[in-house]
């Protein structure tokens, strides 16, 4: 399960956060881990645990006298061991993720508890970010790509905190109209209504400004692209001269042509990553 997670948030404990989406859902419903019992058995070194199961295994061989009994004995204390540990780690780790949501709480979202039209509208913010950060071009630093590292997760997380508070306003809301109104509940019910379509159409301004941006980076990479594969054409037109002039035919006129292409492209190259910035200036504001 996805969860979008406030940049502030320490890095360890955000991704502690991330990865446990199923479990912080659990919590959401009510579910709390047990975290009173002592967990001993996971303080007790493996050689002691081991040295005492010897001692069982030896008295029970003693007492016993059967080999095959003493084989069967050790497997039970030694599994009763490991699916005790286990299970203690297990708890353990849940408590350590439950109080980290009960401390960042406010500060994460479930992707899953937003409605499907929020989570269309995060998926594509989402996406966008993707097409920007996974670019050649913001490899290669020809992007801000230190404003990148501080803005677009900050702009993920504020789309996703605000998606998250109009699914819950709008789904309170439906629930409320679906029983029937009367008319002098329906005039405060409309202007509530409003107010919720106008909250959406601000996210999906902040969420379109995303995918210019994406678009602009996205032009800036087949700019990038193509003005490598020139310079790679342009950098064996020697070769290709040299092969024209042994095999005694007449130059090709193209070849001539790509020193101009590769000047177009590079200026191409400049006006794409140039509107690039624009639309992350714009982004910004």
């Amino acid at each position: 399960m996805d969860v979008v997670v406030d940049p502030g948030v320490p890095e360890e404990e955000a991704r502690l956060l991330r990865e446990n989406g199923d479990l912080l859902r659990r919590f959401r419903t009510g579910w709390v881990p047990d975290g009173r019992r002592k967990r001993l058995m996971g303080k007790v070194p493996d050689l002691a645990v081991i040295g005492v199961v010897t001692a069982v295994l030896f008295m029970a061989g003693v007492a016993m006298d059967g080999p095959l009994i003493l084989a069967f004995v050790g497997l039970l204390a030694f599994l009763a061991y490991y699916i005790r540990l286990s299970a203690q780690q297990e708890e353990s780790r849940a408590r350590e993720i439950y109080d980290q949501s009960r401390w960042h709480e406010g500060r994460y979202v479930l992707t899953a508890d937003l409605d499907e039209a929020s989570q269309r509208l995060l998926k594509r913010a989402r996406d966008a970010i993707t097409t920007v950060t996974g670019s050649m071009v913001n490899a290669q630093g020809l992007l801000d790509d230190v404003r990148n590292a501080v803005m677009l997760p900050a702009q993920e997380w504020e789309i996703a905190r605000l998606l998250a508070k109009l699914s819950d306003l709008r789904g309170k809301h439906r629930e409320t109209v679906s029983h029937g109104l009367s008319p002098e509940v329906a005039a405060v019910a409309e202007p509530l209504a409003k107010a919720l379509d106008s909250s959406e159409a601000a996210v999906v301004a902040r969420v379109e400004a995303l995918e210019r941006y994406a678009m602009h980076v996205a032009d800036a990479e087949l700019a990038y692209i193509a003005h490598h594969q020139v310079e790679e054409l342009r950098s064996r037109l020697p070769q290709y001269e040299e092969l024209v002039a042994e095999a005694g035919a007449t130059a090709v006129p193209e070849l001539d042509r790509l020193t101009d292409d590769a000047g177009e492209l590079e200026q191409a190259l400049r006006r794409s990553l140039s509107s690039a910035h624009d639309a992350f200036r714009y982004l910004g504001q």
